[in-house]
């Protein structure tokens, strides 16, 4: 997709670019986040966002995730509108009030999560991706609703449902009970997901940790992850210091879940929009 095409889409959308390659001065050159490599930008968006040097998988925008999956054009956003509440007052170093406004500020959006419904290779799915630079993509109340309603649409117009997870943050804790409660609600609609025949591809990116990874995201008839995705519960220094155990190296890694049977593949993003295609041929049968 051409480079116009992309900023065109952002804009429609009212979305922030992603920000994890190190940009150098006003110039075309960027340097990879992972091994220093210096990239020309043009090259490295062509290559979507994934370095040629040492293939490390740069953390994407929700408005970048959109652009390389489904077909131009063809997103039509949904509960977008739906805002975050400090309801707790949560206080800290930085306020909850406070994170919320620097994280719209940074991604044009009102809360950690993109959804709606779109074309994937001509065949409509109902599509969500949840924003790492929104408070680590975590989920709260308003993710939490938004999963729901999409599940939603997806039963009513018996489409499949296909979600990304950034969530490196989990179940959002500025929010208590209130996000906690999301992952038994997520985990129900896709109860009636299933029961409606509808498959749920779910994606794993980096991070997909916590609250997430214990609910929505480790429910999908097909878990995918892109390569070397930190996956789990709870990050290793925390398990380590719990029950007091060396912890096996990359034991959270997509390739140490797929060799144990958590996952069912790992693909490389430059492949992904196929292989996904693929699984919804087999999944529902050709597009007719």
């Amino acid at each position: 997709m051409a480079m116009f095409e992309w900023q065109g889409l952002k804009s429609k959308l009212g979305l922030r670019p992603q920000t994890e390659i190190r940009d150098i001065g006003s110039g075309p050159g960027a340097k990879c986040a992972k091994c220093g490599e210096v990239l020309m930008k043009i090259d490295f968006e062509a290559n979507l966002h994934v370095c040629p040097f040492c293939d490390h998988h740069h953390v994407l925008g929700a408005a970048d995730r959109a652009r390389i999956t489904l077909d131009y054009d063809s997103l039509v956003p949904r509960d977008n509108d739906l805002a975050a509440k400090d309801v707790l007052d949560f206080q800290g170093v930085e306020s909850y009030k406070v994170k919320l406004e620097n994280s719209r500020a940074k991604t044009g959006t009102l809360d950690a999560m993109l959804s709606g419904t779109g074309k994937l290779k001509g065949r409509d799915i109902a599509f969500g991706v949840t924003d790492a630079r929104f408070i680590a993509g975590s989920m709260g109340a308003v993710v939490g609703e938004m999963i729901v309603r999409l599940i939603d649409a997806a039963i009513e117009r018996k489409l499949a449902l296909v979600v990304f997870s950034g969530s490196g943050g989990g179940a959002r804790m500025y929010e208590g009970l209130f996000s906690l409660m999301q992952m038994a609600k997520t985990s129900a609609a896709l109860t009636r997901l299933d029961d409606a025949g509808l498959p749920f591809i779910s994606v794993c990116t980096q991070s997909t940790m916590g609250g997430v990874w214990a609910s929505w995201a480790a429910l999908g008839d097909v878990i995918i992850a892109e390569p070397k995705a930190q996956i789990g519960f709870t990050g290793p220094r925390v398990i380590k210091t719990t029950i007091n155990a060396e912890l096996p190296d990359g034991f959270q890694s997509a390739e140490f879940l797929l060799e144990h049977g958590q996952i069912d593949m790992i693909v490389h993003r430059t492949d992904m929009r196929d292989r996904i295609a693929d699984l919804l041929d087999k999944l529902m049968g050709p597009i007719t």
